[in-house]
């Protein structure tokens, strides 16, 4: 939940291009989460607030727990949450835990996280780069649509066909283990 939050967090301000990228290092004994926007960017003043769960862009609710929530876990499993942005010019998030923390939250199910962000954001340049222990996984939304041409990512085929090639590039990822 944490990964489509952040990247919600840069849809909502504006982005149109979002880089996640995962890194997995059992060797360094850590767990990354980087996302990368070009979106609007904070100033300064906003940037040191945003893990306060009192303060929010949205005008809906009051409360934002979602970097709140991860600084507090990446804390808790003696990592650490970057911010680094700048306003007009984007964000750049950076969650790193302690890969063998008893507390370390898992990735959850990454095919259907990813299969979600790519269907239902469609308009977005969209760029996830995934590393464990030196294999990698990378997929661009620009190539995909390129090659598809005019099919949308909501046709049935496109859906089943972005299932698949999640599933067995992941197979690959993490040589036939199952993820975590």
């Amino acid at each position: 939940m944490h990964i489509l939050d952040l990247v919600q967090n840069s849809i909502e301000a504006g982005a149109g291009r979002v880089l996640l990228e995962i890194v997995e290092d059992e060797a360094k004994d850590l767990l990354l989460i980087r996302v990368t926007d070009d979106g609007k960017g904070m100033d300064e003043e906003t940037r040191q607030k945003v893990t306060d769960p009192f303060v929010t862009s949205r005008t809906t609710r009051r409360i934002g727990l979602g970097l709140p929530l991860i600084d507090m876990s990446t804390k808790q499993c003696d990592g650490y949450l970057k911010i680094k942005s700048e306003l007009g010019k984007g964000t750049i998030i950076e969650a790193a835990y302690c890969y063998s923390h008893i507390d370390r939250p898992p990735l959850g199910n990454m095919v259907d996280t990813i299969k979600t962000l790519v269907i239902v954001n469609p308009k977005l340049d969209f760029n996830y780069c995934h590393f464990v222990n030196g294999r990698v996984f990378i997929l661009s939304t620009r190539e995909i649509s390129t090659i598809l041409g005019e099919m949308p990512f909501t046709h049935p085929d496109f859906i089943i066909w972005l299932d698949a090639f999640l599933a067995d590039n992941f197979d690959n990822l993490y040589g036939g283990r199952e993820s975590e």
